[in-house]
């Protein structure tokens, strides 16, 4: 090897004829080489070179965001049921709205908490122990549909003349 100290032009290598250069134009041919511990990079699925541990990666919080509204539709339909349900039972009872109202708050209350039960057991048994991707939150979703769907009709069942006319329906067949 030349000296460093060496001006550029000296440290130059002549190159060969044409018709004998062992250099060509194109594209170079990379291969995977060493990783930083000098051992070439194991694919391990979890997308970090030597994460070993099989965790699955956390998405970042506007994915989150748009996992969350997948079925929302869903829950949207139910609390438009039970609160249509809850209207009628409360003008059909009459008087004061406080209580009818303080009692719709509490429903849609524990909704939500049914809702977020639903997500903390879908994340500990889909992805802590069945190592899977959650893609979307439709079986939360639907969980909180259903239960405001029942909490709909219970509201109807409180209505007199609901009974009566569901009644008299049964009782044509």
């Amino acid at each position: 090897m030349t000296d460093q100290r060496e001006p550029w032009a000296e440290r130059t290598v002549e190159m060969p004829p044409e018709d004998n250069n062992p250099f060509r134009r194109g594209r170079a041919q990379v291969g995977p080489g060493p990783g930083p511990t000098g051992q070439p990079h194991i694919p391990t699925g979890t997308g970090w070179p030597g994460d070993h541990t099989g965790a699955i990666p956390r998405p970042v919080f506007r994915e989150e965001l748009r996992l969350f509204r997948r079925g929302a539709g869903l829950s949207l339909i139910g609390a438009l049921f039970a609160f249509v349900c809850w209207g009628l039972w409360a003008i059909s009872d009459g008087g004061n709205l406080g209580t009818p109202v303080a009692l719709f708050v509490l429903t849609g209350l524990v909704a939500l908490g049914l809702y977020a039960l639903t997500r903390m057991v879908g994340r500990v048994i889909l992805e802590k122990q069945l190592g899977r991707v959650r893609r979307s939150a439709r079986g939360a979703h639907l969980v909180m549909a259903v239960f405001l769907a029942g909490v709909g009709f219970a509201y109807l069942r409180s209505i007199d003349w609901v009974v009566d006319a569901w009644s008299w329906v049964t009782g044509l067949f």
